[in-house]
């Protein structure tokens, strides 16, 4: 771990409720996998080439059209007015400094329409990722939502049937005002369940039974792209890729929802080869240095994303914090790309790695 990050990670700890710090941190079952994230990564070894010219190097990426600076996106994740209160907005204007991606998650503390109102003041592009929820009539709303505000794609979440049960804040309740756990779907309820708190939240719940054909009921309803996160199998990228996903993110939910799944730097070649060239692979997952992003790339990935890191950062100091936090990634990430001997972020061949 880049010493910004652990420095971000000890400050939350000590800033932070220990019930939030928790509520973030915690994994689902016994934490196996929530705690092979990181080794994962440090499984695979680097076959770098001498006497190249790495006197310029380029970590910009592309994605749909835009160019970030930096391959290193953040991921969505729930309610940063737990970290900080500024929330959202602040993470957002410290990808935005960076010229990094942001994720909006469903769950945000803040309504997706004043974000993008935020991110657009900014001129800064993101995401918006979505839940497909009990109430299919008001996930869509909240989805028009977005697109109004100016997302520019969409993040389907697929491996949330049901919430993982996380032994270790068992019984803990974060406090939260509805108004806030509710943010995005209480406006879009109808009057007798918006004024009913167990009802809202019962109609807030992901539907479990959603299939593939919600990637086409999303592209067709937004004309965004649509890109499916929580995928560990090739042949479940391709499934996803043929109903219409327009791109796939390698993710075990940071291992907060089926303990024991596969780590994600572990599956993501297989998915890689499932798909080729046909749509971008991202991945997230336990990434802490550049040389995790290097890998990643040479894997096939072509951007990344960090979840716990950035609410760390935002934690510890707002948005300079996650501005910090991504630089400091990036500048590590151009540093290893270097000593491979390679130049280009969105170039990075896969016969770099090996498994150790």
């Amino acid at each position: 771990m880049l010493p910004v990050l652990a420095e971000h990670l000890a400050t939350a700890r000590s800033v932070l409720s220990s019930a939030v710090f928790e509520y973030y941190d915690s994994g689902a079952g016994a934490e196996l996998t929530r705690h092979e994230a990181a080794q994962a990564w440090d499984s695979f070894r680097l076959r770098p080439w001498p006497l190249r010219d790495v006197g310029q190097v380029d970590t910009s990426v592309d994605l749909f059209g835009h160019r970030y600076a930096t391959p290193i996106a953040v991921a969505p994740s729930a309610f940063h007015q737990l970290a900080s209160v500024d929330a959202e907005p602040a993470t957002g204007s410290g990808a935005a400094a960076a010229r990094a991606l942001f994720v909006l998650s469903t769950r945000s503390s803040v309504p997706v329409a004043a974000f993008g109102a935020h991110m657009g003041a900014l001129d800064a592009p993101w995401w918006f990722q979505v839940y497909v929820m009990q109430r299919r009539d008001v996930t869509m709303r909240i989805v028009e939502a977005a697109v109004d505000a100016g997302a520019r794609a969409l993040v389907l979440t697929g491996d949330t049937p049901y919430v993982g049960r996380k032994r270790k804040v068992a019984g803990v309740r974060i406090s939260m005002p509805d108004d806030e756990y509710l943010v995005n779907v209480r406006p879009y309820l109808p009057a007798d369940i918006r004024s009913d708190n167990v009802a809202a939240r019962a109609a807030a719940a992901q539907d479990p039974s959603i299939t593939l054909e919600t990637i086409d009921w999303l592209t067709r309803a937004t004309g965004l792209p649509v890109l499916v996160k929580g995928v560990l199998r090739g042949d479940a990228a391709q499934d996803c890729v043929q109903a219409g996903a327009a791109g796939i993110v390698v993710s075990n939910h940071a291992g907060r929802q089926l303990d024991r799944a596969v780590p994600s730097a572990l599956a993501l070649a297989e998915v890689v080869a499932a798909v080729g060239d046909q749509v971008p692979v991202l991945v997230d997952g336990g990434i802490t240095s550049g040389l995790d992003v290097l890998v990643a790339l040479a894997l096939g990935a072509r951007a990344v994303m960090i979840g716990r890191p950035a609410l760390w950062a935002l934690a510890a100091d707002g948005a300079t914090g996650v501005t910090a936090a991504l630089d400091a990634l990036t500048d590590d990430l151009r540093h290893s790309l270097a000593l491979a001997g390679l130049t280009r972020a969105d170039a990075v061949p896969p016969d770099l790695v090996v498994r150790a």
